[in-house]
């Protein structure tokens, strides 16, 4: 059963009007102090697909480590070139000032700055953080778990749903810091 025509018109109105700073709230630790700033962020890429599963879609992340919020995304292939969309979405802040952790994926070499670039092996705990959240991103986006029913039959549907989520989950977060 295919969904009503003014339901896909409202999902894709909504999907344009979300934020391009995914809620990003700047961290609360540099309000109004002069300190050494140390940012860590994770970045990581998962598998999923459009359409049909041989049309393959990753999904990039970067990860605040501090405030757990998800700072940049981009949805492409497992190349070098969606590794540098990526860095291009991160903010200057985070680009300039973070280090970042990421597995052994060939692709973020020579994108992040090696200086600030942390490869951890596998098992060493340094992408723990990104891994968890691709794991909620998996059980609360129906259309990115792996055998699923409920797949992207377009990319700018794929694309707008996982921004959904992250706009929302970044307000979330930060909410649940501001209030704790």
């Amino acid at each position: 059963m295919e969904a009503p025509r003014w339901l896909l018109s409202f999902i894709a109105e909504l999907y344009e009007a979300l934020p391009d700073d995914l809620n990003l709230a700047p961290p609360k630790h540099l309000e109004g102090r002069v300190k050494l700033l140390r940012l860590e962020a994770e970045a990581d890429e998962m598998w999923s697909f459009v359409g049909c599963k041989a049309n393959k879609q990753w999904v990039w992340l970067a990860l605040d480590v501090e405030s757990k919020q998800i700072i940049a995304f981009y949805v492409g292939d497992r190349s070098r070139r969606s590794a540098r969309k990526l860095w291009q979405r991160i903010p200057a802040l985070y680009q300039q000032h973070a280090t970042f952790s990421t597995d052994d994926w060939e692709a973020y070499k020579g994108i992040i700055p090696t200086t600030q670039h942390r490869v951890g092996a596998k098992g060493s705990g340094h992408t723990n953080i990104i891994e968890r959240f691709n794991c909620t991103l998996r059980q609360r986006v129906s259309r990115l778990v792996r055998s699923a029913l409920s797949f992207s039959k377009s990319l700018h549907n794929h694309i707008g749903a996982i921004k959904y989520f992250i706009c929302h989950y970044n307000q979330e977060v930060t909410a649940s810091i501001t209030f704790s």
